[in-house]
């Protein structure tokens, strides 16, 4: 039997490529903060979730029993997987830039009943997905957008991982409608949200991101969710390829 040595320098220049793609698009952040983030995301948005159940139940209900490869964009520490992961032979794949999301994903996935083998955490921006062209039956991102660099690539890069007619399904906060209070006061929040929170803009147009990312079949909806006021504006809905 022989043994295939792997080279080294071709796992050198791999992970040289990565770090530079998280450099441009996710530059590094300290060691505490990636934890603390993870640690407060875990425990500190139950109330949010809480609020949002009902619409997240309404989006996944299209997924289960439907899809086999599932991409999750910016996976977090998995609230999304309770809803569709579960059912069936489902393989999702977790995307995230922050390492210490890791740990708590995959607890969600196997309190999801996701077999350990049917769930991979994958390092990386939505910018520069390192999957396959048109491999996923559907792509999940909730709470997202705000944060990637850039929107439009991260939309596009949906669009290419997606098999053809595969779906898209999404919930985002939005900047609140022009000259209201909430809006003033999200231009006012919105570079100390970025500091605080790993890059979260409070005022993008995502739906205008999403409405012309050239899906061929596209469905918004808003709502009202008060558990941060800051952020009370959302869209949720779904894309198709």
């Amino acid at each position: 039997m022989s043994i295939k040595l792997i080279d080294p320098l071709l796992i050198s220049n791999e992970d040289s490529r990565k770090q530079a793609i998280l450099k441009r698009f996710h530059p590094p952040r300290p060691e505490w903060y990636e934890k603390l983030l993870a640690l407060f995301l875990a425990k500190g948005m139950k109330a949010y979730e809480a609020e949002v159940a009902g619409y997240k139940a309404e989006l996944f209900s299209r997924l289960r029993g439907r899809v086999n490869k599932v991409l999750e964009l910016g996976i977090g520490t998995g609230p999304n997987l309770k809803y569709y992961a579960g059912d069936g032979d489902v393989h999702v794949y977790g995307v995230d830039p922050n390492q210490k999301m890791e740990k708590y994903a995959q607890e969600a996935a196997v309190a999801a009943g996701l077999p350990p083998t049917n769930f991979n955490f994958i390092q990386m921006v939505g910018e520069a997905l390192p999957i396959s062209d048109a491999s996923m039956d559907a792509v999940v991102g909730t709470l997202v957008l705000c944060s990637v660099r850039d929107v439009n690539l991260a939309l596009q890069e949906v669009k290419r991982v997606l098999k053809p007619g595969g779906l898209y399904i999404f919930m985002e906060h939005v900047a609140a409608q022009d000259r209201t209070a909430l809006k003033f006061l999200q231009n006012i929040l919105d570079p100390l949200q970025q500091i605080v929170f790993d890059g979260c803009h409070l005022t993008r147009q995502t739906r205008k991101h999403i409405s012309e990312a050239g899906f061929s079949d596209v469905n918004i909806k808003m709502a009202s969710v008060p558990t941060f006021f800051h952020i009370r504006p959302h869209i949720y809905g779904t894309a198709r390829k």
